[in-house]
């Protein structure tokens, strides 16, 4: 059982920058890949990174490629996300994900999902 809990949601203006965070309660933190996800009022939940167990390996989404980047940091079950440049489409709510799949993961059908964190970028 994975449980996962998001943090650092809130409002920016357009061009700022916000970190989330992702901490994972899991035994075996080191197998699962997280990934993070937003879904934007009105919309599909889409895909936006993932990272691979061992940090070796990262995906994003083509809309956050050059402004996102995804880390992990396994002594601490956690896995950020820094949002840099930030854009008033990337308002959403931003759900941390985990499966011990990575391809799973990357398409969209990770196991364990986190309640959400909201961010709001005004324009």
């Amino acid at each position: 059982q994975v449980q996962l809990v998001e943090s650092g949601g809130g409002l920016v203006q357009a061009g700022g920058s916000l970190r989330l965070s992702c901490v994972a309660s899991v035994r075996t933190f080191t197998r699962v890949a997280i990934g993070w996800f937003r879904q934007a009022p009105g919309k599909e939940r889409i895909f936006v990174a993932s990272i691979s167990w061992s940090g070796g390996q990262a995906n994003y989404a083509d809309s956050v490629k050059v402004r996102f980047t995804i880390s992990r940091d396994n002594t601490k079950n956690t896995v950020e996300l820094q949002m840099n440049s930030l854009l008033p489409e990337d308002t959403a709510v931003y759900y941390c994900a985990a499966d011990a799949r990575y391809q799973w993961l990357v398409s969209g059908r990770p196991t364990y999902w986190g309640q959400g964190t909201p961010v709001t970028v005004s324009s």
